[in-house]
């Protein structure tokens, strides 16, 4: 199963759902890969902290050989790495992929990541943590994924820019990945009590969007867990941030 968290707007959560949803699969025993696409490397950085700059080989350079002619180009198991969870490895990403952007886009690479990763059978999971934008590597995963999941800001701004992403997803589906599934949308930085939220949660559910029952709530715990470089599966396992995710991966594998 290959699933992209993928939305346009920065800062609803995408690497934080992405990673802590990876990290209970794995906990669960089984075989989880993460990929980073985003040059923000937050993904990278959540998993393996500081020893992100020791990393060998990334997703960039798994790019890179693509535009040009290699005699025995790498598998992309050779750029993939261990983390010091058991059965979690990481893809990560890295601050110069908006370099490359342009020419793969040029070169028409846009299956180049689908390809590599269908061939990946030793994985129960893959999750793809996408840049907060509709081009040419979110689009490469969109082409990949099996499902997609969209982290949800509960405000008006987020909601209005939600019907745009949708279309691109729908595009996408008809365009270049007929399988591809619109798993649902994941409602984050939730406040029960407030009235604003609840509001907008209902106006999406009477356009018929598929909003997930399981929510994220805001919390301090989130960037804790951050700051260590800890899942929260890990760093706070009874935590009600970490149960609501552990909500939200039950109700995607119910």
């Amino acid at each position: 199963m290959i699933r992209v968290v993928f939305n346009q707007k920065g800062g609803v959560g995408k690497s934080s759902i992405s990673t802590n949803l990876a990290a209970i699969s794995a906990s669960r025993g089984n075989r989880t890969l993460v990929v980073d696409l985003d040059p923000q490397c937050n993904t990278s950085h959540y998993l393996l902290g500081d020893l992100v700059n020791d990393t060998v080989g990334d997703i960039k350079d798994f790019f890179e050989q693509t535009l040009s002619f290699q005699v025995r180009p790498k598998e992309i198991t050779d750029f993939i790495h261990p983390t010091v969870y058991e059965n979690l490895d990481l893809l990560p990403s890295s601050p110069e992929l908006g370099d490359l952007h342009a020419k793969l886009e040029a070169k028409h690479k846009i299956y180049k990541l689908r390809d590599a990763l269908l061939n990946l059978d030793q994985y129960d999971a893959i999750y793809i943590d996408t840049p907060p934008a509709f081009n040419f590597y979110t689009l490469s995963a969109l082409c990949t994924a099996d499902s997609c999941l969209i982290p949800f800001d509960c405000d008006e701004f987020s909601r209005q820019a939600l019907y745009s992403l949708m279309y691109n997803v729908q595009e996408t589906q008809q365009d270049h990945n007929d399988k591809l599934a619109i798993e649902g949308i994941v409602v984050n930085q939730y406040q029960p009590r407030a009235n604003a939220s609840k509001t907008i949660v209902e106006t999406l559910k009477a356009d018929d969007l598929p909003v997930l029952d399981a929510k994220i709530s805001s919390s301090v715990k989130m960037k804790e867990s951050h700051n260590e470089c800890m899942p929260l599966i890990y760093f706070a396992p009874k935590h009600k941030l970490t149960l609501e995710y552990l909500a939200l991966y039950d109700e995607l594998h119910g």
